[in-house]
């Protein structure tokens, strides 16, 4: 409700609904706590007014009959003063009425609560809650821009200002040294010499013009969610792997030939043992990956694949766009649950983007996969998985699957899966040679 200082836009719409219901100002300003004054001087400044419908868009009372020539004193005009386009005959002409409502010089003031008001033609005024509250912004907004210090003020500042930045002194020094001779804080000063205000411009300033104009962070959840994405963001991964920790988790990825044209590679790094699956693929489409969980589907039990891979994390790639397709087999069973990266954050799938490194040792970036085989593929994960590495405490990866595992025995001997000598270990682009 309305308090001593200004009317909010509840407030407004209080007058509003009381000016359509036909209450007086005494009424609505009870009802919003402040004096009928008020209410009268908020719709007469805040009232909208409405051009009437006329002939010929003239507003007097006669312009329909009117037969008047030579108001505008040229003898020779031969035209109706009424039809003239280059004189307003309303100026001069001693007949003229306008046509208004004389309703409108009594309260309300406005024809909010008129039963005729749609079917009028005359001049009128309505009071419009969401209005006059826009009205009301930009009257507070205009009347604090500008600068609100006398001109002797700004003379001083001016000259003070001017004179340290000529020496090369910083404003921070400026402002310390004069303290007591200025009436405005720094961050003030910069505005006015950003604003033009001062003789000095951001150009004097020496690491004014180093920076660039700091961007607005941008709220990621304000953005609209893909539908495919819908449930299955990072955010939802994060909170699934809280209450399911013990889960295995599958990164996957599509490494890209020449101009992201022909033949790629689908990746899948199995988290929980460090090995990397590699797959040609003809193309980057989505039926191309939706092929390689068919396939694996069907060599594995239904069962097997679940849990094998039953969350997987990929990018937002359009090949992985068909999500239903990816996580439902032909019957219609549920196979595994896929969950998408944030845009731009391949990091959080560092693991498989680090793995991918292994691969360009290869096949460096901007190759033709057109021109590897599967049997390629298949040799250069062999490869990569037969690598000791530190992380995993001197072992290669296949070493680090245990004897008992069935479900990825029967993985490995599907895929042909085979530990490479250390010593014949070869990640250079002639291993195909």
């Amino acid at each position: 409700m309305c308090n001593s200082n200004q009317l909010d836009l509840s407030d407004r719409i209080a007058i509003e609904a009381g000016l359509c219901a036909v209450k007086n100002f005494k009424e609505i300003a009870r009802k919003i706590r402040c004096s009928p004054s008020t209410v009268s001087r908020e719709v007469m400044r805040n009232r909208e007014y409405i051009h009437g419908s006329f002939y010929l868009n003239n507003d007097c009372r006669y312009a329909s009959r009117c037969k008047k020539k030579g108001v505008c004193t040229n003898k020779y005009c031969d035209t109706f003063c009424v039809r003239c386009r280059s004189y307003d005959c309303r100026t001069g002409c001693s007949s003229y009425v306008p046509y208004r409502c004389g309703k409108l010089d009594y309260p309300p003031y406005v024809c909010n609560h008129c039963p005729y008001r749609h079917n009028c033609f005359k001049s009128r005024y309505q009071y419009s809650a969401k209005l006059a509250q826009a009205m009301s912004d930009v009257r507070r907004s205009d009347c604090r821009k500008g600068t609100r210090i006398a001109p002797k003020e700004l003379e001083i500042l001016d000259a003070i200002v001017t004179a340290g930045i000529k020496k090369g002194q910083p404003l921070t020094h400026i402002y310390e040294n004069h303290k007591h001779e200025l009436s405005v804080s720094v961050r003030t000063i910069y505005n006015y010499v950003d604003a033009g205000i001062l003789s000095v411009r951001n150009i004097d300033l020496r690491r004014k013009v180093r920076y660039k104009k700091r961007s607005k962070p941008v709220d990621k959840q304000e953005k609209d969610v893909p539908f495919y994405r819908s449930g299955r963001t990072y955010a939802d991964f994060e909170r699934f792997m809280l209450d399911n920790p013990d889960c295995p988790v599958v990164q996957m990825d599509t490494v890209k030939g020449r101009k992201e044209k022909g033949a790629v590679i689908l990746t899948m790094l199995m988290l929980k043992y460090d090995v990397m699956l590699l797959f040609r693929m003809p193309d980057c489409k989505a039926s191309s990956v939706i092929d390689v969980f068919d396939f694996l589907t069907s060599v594995l039990d239904p069962e097997v694949f679940c849990r094998l891979f039953p969350v997987i994390l990929t990018d937002n790639g359009s090949e992985f766009k068909k999500v239903e397709a990816l996580e439902y087999a032909c019957s219609g069973e549920q196979r595994c649950m896929l969950f998408y990266c944030d845009p731009m954050a391949s990091w959080q799938k560092g693991e498989l983007e680090k793995d991918h490194e292994y691969i360009r040792y290869v096949i460096p970036k901007g190759s033709d996969l057109n021109a590897y085989s599967d049997d390629d593929i298949h040799l250069l994960m062999n490869h990569i998985n037969s690598v000791k590495r530190t992380g995993l405490h001197g072992k290669c990866a296949y070493e680090t699957v245990p004897s008992g595992d069935e479900d990825m025995a029967w993985l490995m001997q599907i895929m042909e899966m085979d530990t490479i000598p250390p010593d014949d270990v070869h990640l250079k682009p002639d291993l195909f040679k």
